[in-house]
């Protein structure tokens, strides 16, 4: 999955550099609030992405005294802070640029450029979008688009989706604020337009933000994940109950389980760590997510009274 999001990051980081580029020059020569918007908006996407390629570099790092359990959750802490910049910058610069649009209306001179520039951008942007949705969609399996955004552990995948969706959005906004006020001769519409692109931006900065915050705490796996783990814990040999299954995502790929056994009484230590051995084989063959695994074994609620009368 990692080498997956690095395509889609990789194509998204020069469609929308090129992007950003051609934008700002055609908002230079009209003079357009929506263009350049828009040119911000395609800036903000390629550092997000350049920070979300840092993130996934940062995250292989080996484990260390200070961090035993690896780097992994920096890629959910730069998937934050894309969701911080997208919502700070880019939607903020856009809020800025149409309210002043808006309340000082300047004519937009050659719109025909920006048909054109808006025109290839939506050819380029459907493409990265394309190629975000197929990755995507790839990675989702049986699960529906909401519940696999809500359930997914890697944030780079929709983070990207999520960004090439809204500058998707943005660039129709662009195109039908430049064509009203072109058509009515009132440059009104291209504040509105600009306006409208923040608001999407900060929607969307806002759902990344939502979304990114529970890996970034600490997300359980996958609820399969967990039962399935259960199920092969609940037939391991000598094993009576079990209490708990605690996991927790400290990367897309790096599960860490501890469970809460209970042991047959009779059980002796060299069975039990037998038990413990086979049990932990069996589970990273099943989930080879699943890393590191600590198993607490607990004495049965009748030897633990037993133990506290005497």
């Amino acid at each position: 999955m990692a080498s997956g999001s690095k395509k889609v990051i990789y194509a998204a980081l020069i469609g929308n550099g090129l992007i950003a580029i051609t934008k700002f020059i055609a908002s230079a020569l009209t003079g357009s609030s929506a263009m350049f918007s828009e040119g911000v908006h395609s800036l903000v996407d390629t550092g997000n992405q350049g920070l979300l390629l840092h993130g996934l570099r940062r995250a292989r790092k080996p484990a260390s005294k200070r961090f035993p359990f690896g780097h992994g959750k920096e890629v959910y802490f730069w998937s934050f802070t894309v969701a911080v910049l997208i919502f700070g910058v880019g939607a903020g610069v856009s809020l800025y640029e149409g309210i002043h649009q808006l309340s000082a209306p300047h004519a937009v001179t050659n719109p025909h450029i920006n048909y054109i520039v808006l025109g290839l951008a939506i050819v380029f942007e459907g493409v990265a979008w394309t190629f975000a949705f197929v990755e995507f969609n790839r990675s989702r399996g049986d699960l529906g688009f909401l519940e696999a955004v809500s359930r997914g552990k890697d944030p780079t995948l929709f983070a990207v989706l999520f960004e090439d969706s809204a500058a998707m959005l943005g660039l129709i906004i662009a195109l039908g604020g430049v064509a009203i006020g072109d058509l009515t001769g009132n440059w009104i519409y291209d504040g509105v337009a600009s306006v409208l692109i923040g608001l999407v931006l900060a929607a969307v900065a806002l759902w990344l933000a939502y979304e990114t915050k529970g890996l970034l705490i600490g997300e359980a796996a996958m609820l399969d994940v967990v039962d399935g783990i259960r199920s092969i814990v609940e037939n391991g040999e000598h094993v009576e109950t079990v209490n708990e299954v605690l996991t927790m995502h400290m990367g897309p790929e790096y599960v860490l389980l501890n469970v809460s056994v209970e042991f047959f009484d009779q059980t002796r230590a060299p069975e039990m760590e037998a038990a413990i051995a086979a049990m932990d084989q069996e589970i990273k063959a099943a989930y080879p997510v699943v890393k590191r695994i600590f198993v607490e074994a607990e004495a049965s609620r009748d030897l633990a009274l037993r133990a506290l009368a005497t």
